[in-house]
C-alpha cells in the first residue's frame, strides 16, 4: 500500500490556486500532496543579451527552497553567497522546459521570468515547479494580451512535470520524498498533453531497468501529464 492509500497510477491530490501573488503578471500556488510550491511570472521590457537586435522575447526561470521547506532548516543560498549545483540544474530545466511551451517570436522583445519558490517538500518539487510554472507563463501571457502588449498569444501548448519510479518491483506515478528516497529507478518526464516529450530525466539508483520497463514508465507518466494538463488549462481560465 502507497502513502495515502493511492493506486500506483494515482496522482497525488493536486491543487492549483491561481493569482496568489496580485502585484505580479501571473502567479499560481500548485500544491501535489505535501509539496507545495509558489510559482510567479514577471515581465520585463528588456533581452537578454544574446538576444539584442532581434524581436525574439525569452523565458528564464529561478529556483529555491525556503529554509524550513524540509524536516530540518537549510541555510538560505543567499547567506551562503552561491547556490547549489542542484539549484542550478534544476532551474535551467524549469526555463528548457517552459520555453518549449511559448513561440519566443511572438513574445517579442521581452523577458518573463518564472520565480519558483517551494515552500514545502514533499518529492517532485522540480516537477511541480514546471507544472507551476507553465500556469503562471500562460496567465502573464493573457495580460499582456489584455494590456495590448502583443497581438496574438505566444502559448503553443500546455507542459506538464510529473515523476515516475520503479520501487519494490511496481511503476509507480508522482512519488512523494518516502518513496523517492528508496526507488530503484527515479525519473522525471516533462511533456505535452499529446505524447510529445520535451525533456526526461532517468537514473537507475538501486537496479538496472530495461526498455520494457522504460515504455511502461513514460506510459504512466504520460498518464498522469494529461490529467495535469487538463487541470492546468482550468486553472488558468
Amino acid at each position: 500500500m502507497r502513502p495515502e492509500g493511492r493506486q500506483n497510477d494515482e496522482l497525488r491530490k493536486m491543487t492549483f490556486e491561481p493569482n496568489f501573488i496580485p502585484h505580479a503578471e501571473g502567479s499560481v500556488l500548485v500544491s501535489f500532496g505535501r509539496t507545495r510550491v509558489l510559482c510567479v511570472a514577471s515581465v520585463e521590457e528588456k533581452q537578454p543579451q544574446h538576444l539584442t537586435g532581434t524581436q525574439k522575447g525569452w523565458v528564464t526561470a529561478e529556483y529555491g527552497m525556503l529554509p524550513r521547506a524540509t524536516q530540518t532548516r537549510n541555510k538560505r543560498e543567499a547567506a551562503k553567497g552561491q547556490q547549489t549545483g542542484r539549484t542550478v540544474e534544476i532551474q535551467r530545466l524549469i526555463g528548457r522546459s517552459l520555453r518549449a511551451s511559448i513561440d519566443l517570436d511572438l513574445l517579442g522583445p521581452r523577458t518573463v521570468t518564472i520565480d519558483c519558490d517551494v515552500l514545502q517538500a514533499d518529492g517532485g518539487t522540480r516537477t511541480a515547479s514546471i507544472t507551476g510554472g507553465f500556469v503562471a507563463l500562460a496567465m502573464a501571457c493573457r495580460r499582456l494580451r489584455s494590456q495590448g502588449v502583443i497581438i496574438q498569444d505566444p502559448i503553443k501548448f500546455p507542459v506538464a512535470a510529473i515523476s515516475v519510479g520503479i520501487l519494490d518491483g511496481q511503476v509507480r506515478l508522482d512519488l512523494e520524498y518516502e518513496e523517492d528516497s528508496r526507488a530503484d529507478v527515479d525519473m522525471n518526464v516533462i511533456g505535452t498533453a499529446k505524447g510529445d516529450l520535451v525533456e526526461v530525466q532517468g537514473t537507475a539508483e538501486g537496479h538496472v531497468f530495461s526498455r520494457a520497463q522504460l515504455n511502461e514508465l513514460l506510459d504512466m507518466a504520460f498518464k498522469g501529464i494529461r490529467e495535469i494538463a487538463a487541470a492546468q488549462v482550468k486553472a488558468i481560465g
